[in-house]
């Protein structure tokens, strides 16, 4: 990956800025909702406490010295960063060690009741079993009587726009977002990913609940279709920012797939065959928890993407991840940053942080002359980026 300082690495600090936001306001959020969302004793609430005093005022510190993970931590960063200000280390990586450190004040990995509970299944639990989330189910239907490319397109849709899902699942005129003075899609490799698809696909998921799912149809669609042979689904090994995908967060999608009417079901059932006769396989990578870019990923990782046909990297951390969280000028090639990356890959991508690459100059102008900045985090424009 070019190390350039025309791309510095992004820090929490800057007054005003997005990410200074996240860790000021977003996560004391966070520990509040956690803290409501279950009965913790009060050993649990003091440690919620302190974390808050310490994320918002104090300093890193290590983890403690019997935390199981404590070397790893050490090797990802703590050892460098430790009593340094949360605001001057770089911002993925503060940002990863808060979720870290509140798994630690839940008592996640410590032996107890707490132990091994997701604090954060209530919400992804709620999104789940939303209406909207009916709504969505029920457009697969209308989806029945297309063409399998038409399916695919939408489905492509669903899966880039996540919990919009509903916006993907209509299949807009021709060429209608091209015409926009401003595109919801910014960049679109989309006729580009499709010709890669064949062989072995490895997605690496995003969140949970109603941005799984679209995940899961698509993957059922191309097996379905033999557009692809099997199908990796790469997901988080325990809880990881809000709404990440575990495996119980795969189970609950594929529940809530199987017991919906209609097609829905169709496709449940299709998952449900595909993983236990093995063409559809679900990794865990501790990696996936990294607080760190793509191009550090160790080298069992890298031989697993580099054996897949192609790789889809899902989101908005998954792309921080894939390019690196610096401030690259936005028309820096996508295929210069992911050059490193082991074999061919997509990213679909709503954006939520400052983060861009490969947009081409008159784009750039357009979005900036119609929203300034706004555009790089507000979540109504994505991309669909390819390098062969």
């Amino acid at each position: 990956m070019p190390d350039t300082p025309a791309a510095p690495v992004i820090l929490g600090g800057e007054p005003g800025s997005f990410p200074r936001s996240v860790l000021a306001e977003r996560h004391p959020a966070i520990i509040q909702q956690v803290r409501d969302a279950f009965p913790y004793d009060p050993e649990r609430h003091r440690a919620l406490d302190a974390l808050l005093k310490n994320c918002t005022e104090g300093t890193i510190e290590p983890l403690p010295a019997d935390a199981p993970d404590r070397a790893q931590w050490a090797a990802w960063g703590t050892d460098e960063y430790a009593g340094h200000s949360w605001y001057d280390v770089p911002w993925l990586w503060s940002e990863s060690y808060f979720y870290r450190q509140l798994l630690e004040a839940i008592g996640y990995f410590r032996p107890g009741i707490w132990q091994g509970i997701d604090p954060f299944r209530p919400f992804k639990r709620a999104e789940l079993d939303a209406p909207e989330t009916d709504e969505e189910l029920a457009a697969l239907d209308a989806l029945e009587d297309k063409s399998p490319a038409e399916r695919g397109r939408a489905l492509v849709h669903g899966s880039l726009w996540g919990n919009r899902a509903d916006l993907g699942f209509r299949l807009s005129a021709a060429g209608a977002e091209q015409q926009a003075a401003v595109p919801a899609l910014v960049a679109d490799d989309s006729e580009r990913l499709w010709s890669l698809l064949s062989g072995t696909l490895c997605l690496v998921a995003d969140n949970a609940g109603r941005e799984l799912i679209p995940d899961l149809l698509l993957i059922a669609h191309l097996l379905a279709e033999q557009r692809i042979e099997r199908a990796v689904l790469h997901i988080k090994p325990h809880p990881y920012y809000v709404s990440d995908a575990t495996a119980a967060d795969v189970v609950d999608a594929l529940h809530r797939l199987t017991r919906a009417p209609g097609a829905a079901a169709t496709y449940g059932r299709r998952l449900w065959s595909a993983m236990a006769d093995g063409r559809l396989a679900v990794r865990a990578h501790a990696f996936s928890c990294a607080p760190l870019p793509y191009a550090d990923m160790p080298a069992d990782l890298r031989a697993e993407f580099a054996a897949a046909t192609l790789t889809i990297v899902k989101g908005d951390l998954n792309y921080r991840r894939l390019v690196g969280d610096r401030l690259w000028p936005p028309t820096t090639p996508f295929a210069d940053v992911t050059a490193y990356f082991p074999g061919p890959v997509a990213a679909l991508r709503t954006l939520k942080s400052d983060v861009i690459t490969g947009l081409d100059a008159r784009t750039e102008t357009a979005l900036v002359a119609a929203e300034e900045q706004r555009w790089r985090t507000g979540g109504t424009h994505a991309l669909v980026q390819v390098r062969p």
